[in-house]
């Protein structure tokens, strides 16, 4: 999943990118209302946590032109604004979410994740298909009721692919979920991650759609 933060405070910016990464979530930073428009012209982001107090705009004004442009963006408001009127004028005005300076990182990632799962098609934190848990709060795989520990990306990969089963993700989807601007991917990267998880994985898990991309079905058939 990848997150777009618009935060003009930069050490704030960095440590909620830290904890956001931590969690499995691909962030793009930027800093201002302009660089974020930017950012979202671009079609890659799948959740924006918003700042209000931008430096060369109030953030509900971001709010609004990303209402223009996108109507289901999931947008999360993020901000020291903490009165019942502001709350009230951010979800007016689009927001999924309203969050208050200060707030708990734990709380800001289960927010996260109810907005994850109105973009996927899991309706839980726990997603099992056939003999295979994926604890999406706790980033804990078992199979067979067996832990099994997976490498960052692999585990992003697999959460993506879960989160959406039933759904066929193509190869630039599941790139634009796991890597941030300036990162270099090879071009065969998503499909060594992939290789590494069917050797992990039951047989037949995971499917290739030729020319396609990649699915897992909602039954594990």
């Amino acid at each position: 999943m990848r997150i777009l933060l618009v935060e003009d405070d930069r050490p704030l910016s960095d440590a909620l990118a830290l904890s956001l990464k931590n969690a499995n979530y691909a962030v793009d930073c930027v800093y201002t209302g302009a660089d974020a428009m930017t950012t979202l012209s671009i079609g890659q982001t799948d959740i924006v946590v918003l700042d209000l107090g931008l430096p060369d705009t109030d953030g509900l004004n971001v709010l609004k032109s990303i209402r223009k442009k996108n109507a289901t963006l999931p947008v999360l408001i993020l901000t020291a604004r903490d009165k019942v009127s502001d709350k009230i004028s951010g979800l007016d005005a689009g927001a999924d979410d309203y969050l208050p300076k200060p707030f708990e990182i734990d709380e800001l990632l289960a927010r996260l994740r109810v907005l994850e799962r109105r973009l996927g098609t899991a309706s839980q934190t726990i997603i099992t298909i056939k003999n295979v848990s994926l604890d999406t709060a706790h980033h804990t795989l078992t199979i067979d009721n067996k832990t099994i520990h997976l490498p960052r990306r692999e585990l992003m990969v697999l959460k993506a692919l879960i989160e959406n089963a039933g759904r066929v993700l193509s190869k630039n989807q599941l790139e634009n979920k796991l890597y941030e601007w300036g990162e270099e991917v090879a071009s065969n990267t998503i499909e060594v991650h992939v290789s590494h998880l069917r050797k992990k994985m039951p047989d037949n898990f995971i499917k290739t759609i030729r020319g396609v991309g990649y699915c897992i079905s909602k039954s594990g058939e």
